[in-house]
């Protein structure tokens, strides 16, 4: 019988980690599925705003951002992005920090509300982390998102329309609203199941893992879904970041 482990994350597409953690999560889902070729993991994608006081016009590199938001030298930041930029090589994902247009992601989230309801949300998400942070696109101009929309599935003017959606911005801060009532204060944030935790951009063995354990667990609670003395309370086991 075909099992299902249900995963919700959180993220931003101006977040490295995020991008990064993304590409780690699908590599530890697909070395669990070469175990597990009947369990299914199901995903679906959720707003969060790192910099929501970003303005919608802002111009600056995301060097420039960094200074004035988090008060480093400018020496410190490029070196903390080439570290960045050097480990995120290794593992096949690129990241250009020198052709960055940092930007308030509240649009880009729209987007990627309609191409959750159009059943493209994972190919919309990838290339809009792929567009942020290797080729300098802008998540804040609606001529760009719509162009990257349709380039992974989606009609331009759908995009254009989501953008003055009052229903999409009310779904991104949904998203937004539920992360702050579970306490998530950073990303990427993984919840299996509605019940456990994973924080940071964890190693793809470490997913896998957690895969392990939770399909475990699943089937425990299935065994003993007739006892109540055996049946426990839900638990969130968060992991720290790197």
């Amino acid at each position: 019988m075909s099992e299902t482990i249900r995963v919700d994350i959180w993220s931003d597409i101006a977040c490295p980690w995020c991008y990064l953690g993304k590409h780690r999560f699908e590599a530890g889902v697909a070395a669990f599925n070469e175990t597990h070729p009947d369990v299914r993991v199901e995903v679906e994608s959720h707003s969060y705003e790192l910099a929501p006081d970003t303005p919608l016009d802002f111009s600056g590199s995301e060097i420039d951002f960094l200074v004035k938001h988090k008060g480093m030298p400018a020496e410190r930041v490029e070196q903390m992005l080439g570290e960045m930029t050097e480990m995120a090589a290794a593992e096949g994902v690129t990241f250009d920090f020198t052709r960055v247009q940092h930007a308030n992601t509240q649009r880009a989230h729209r987007v990627l509300h309609l191409a959750k309801d159009q059943g493209v949300q994972a190919a919309v998400q990838e290339r809009l982390f792929r567009a942020y942070f290797a080729e300098g696109e802008s998540m804040s101009d609606p001529e760009a998102l719509a162009r990257l929309g349709a380039e992974a599935g989606l009609a331009p003017d759908d995009v254009r329309a989501a953008l003055d959606s009052e229903a999409y911005g009310e779904a991104v801060q949904r998203d937004i609203t539920r992360a702050q009532m579970l306490g998530i204060t950073g990303v990427p944030f993984f919840l299996l199941e509605q019940q456990y935790g994973v924080s940071g951009a964890q190693s793809a063995e470490a997913f896998t893992g957690v895969f392990e354990q939770v399909l475990e667990l699943n089937r425990a609670a299935a065994a003993a879904a007739g006892d109540p003395d055996t049946a426990g309370d839900p638990a969130v086991a968060e992991s720290a970041a790197q």
